[in-house]
């Protein structure tokens, strides 16, 4: 039934352009991407870069997952120059699901509706995104009933296919990443960490997203991904809790068109983090929340304000 269900994730994507043993529900890896798995730099990755790609307490699921993310943007050429605000919105069809003993399977499918104020008024976007299927394997994890503390490792590598649209015009603008997709295929190295004692842990994540050039000769800048989650589990008969405070931090390097650098479009931001999630028999409910504790985005030219992150999902 798993494999099924993963098969026809896929099939979805291309139409669009381990269990712990201890309980059936514990925490699972705050992980990957963040990414930006989608159209990256200062605004409209699939899951806001470091806002995770997998759920707290479903170590195998299925689900669908709302992200907003606010932004103001701009032009900075004079000191009192208006400042136009930004809105990131994105529904998401994303699973995890295993496929072999140590491999695990994630599958992101995102469709976007964005809007921003402009001096000629309002733009709006809408339309699917870029599809990320990325597969995880675990190197390295501690048996349980053998020490106190336990330990997770895990190595991965994934894909990012150009299935959301790349509007050139767009990529002009004071924020590029006003887009759907980048348009290029891009790649993803990811690793994850966790240490566990009793019902606290530690859980880190570093993630490389390369990125490559378009058929409109526009290349993203590559980013650099990490975060440290500390994290309480509860479990009581069927019910479980999972509420978790952290950082989280993003680095892009410059975007590049025709092979020329292009100002003021690298950048950096430390968000802090806090939020929970909660499970019932299959099923379970989390919210997160981001806010930006320092940022130097687009030269200073564009500010996150938050992001927010609801997810509802279905344990396999």
């Amino acid at each position: 039934m798993r494999k099924i269900l993963f098969f026809l994730l896929l099939s979805v994507a291309t139409q669009a352009a381990v269990k712990d043993t201890i309980a059936k529900y514990h925490f699972s890896r705050y992980a990957i991407l963040d990414d930006d798995d989608d159209c990256d730099a200062c605004g409209c990755s699939a899951s806001g870069g470091s806002m995770g790609f997998a759920s707290m307490l479903n170590t195998n699921f299925v689900g669908v997952r709302y992200l907003n993310q606010q932004y103001k943007s701009s032009d900075g050429l004079y000191s009192n120059s208006a400042w136009y605000t930004e809105n990131f919105n994105t529904l998401q069809l994303w699973a995890r699901i295993p496929v072999l003993k140590n491999i695990q399977v994630s599958v992101l499918v995102p469709y976007h509706f964005h809007s921003r104020d402009t001096k000629t008024g309002n733009q709006r976007l809408e339309g699917f995104g870029d599809v990320t299927v990325l597969a995880m394997y675990r190197v390295y994890q501690t048996h349980r009933d053998s020490t106190i503390v336990t330990h997770t490792l895990q190595l991965g590598g994934g894909i990012k296919a150009p299935t959301g649209k790349f509007n050139e015009t767009n990529s002009g603008s004071l924020n590029p990443s006003f887009q759907a997709g980048t348009g290029s295929w891009d790649y993803l190295l990811a690793s994850e960490y966790i240490l566990r004692r009793k019902q606290f842990g530690l859980n880190t994540t570093l993630n490389y997203i390369m990125k490559y050039e378009n058929e409109r000769a526009y290349r993203f800048g590559n980013q650099f991904n990490y975060a440290a989650t500390l994290f309480y589990l509860h479990e009581k008969n069927s019910f479980s809790m999972a509420p978790q405070i952290g950082l989280a931090g993003e680095v892009y390097a410059s975007n590049f068109q025709h092979g020329q650098e292009l100002v003021n479009t690298s950048g950096d931001i430390l968000f802090s983090k806090i939020g929970v999630e909660m499970g019932k028999d299959k099923w379970s409910f989390g919210v997160n929340t981001m806010l930006p504790i320092r940022q130097n985005l687009a030269g200073g030219n564009v500010q996150s304000q938050y992001r927010l992150a609801v997810n509802l999902n279905y344990s396999l």
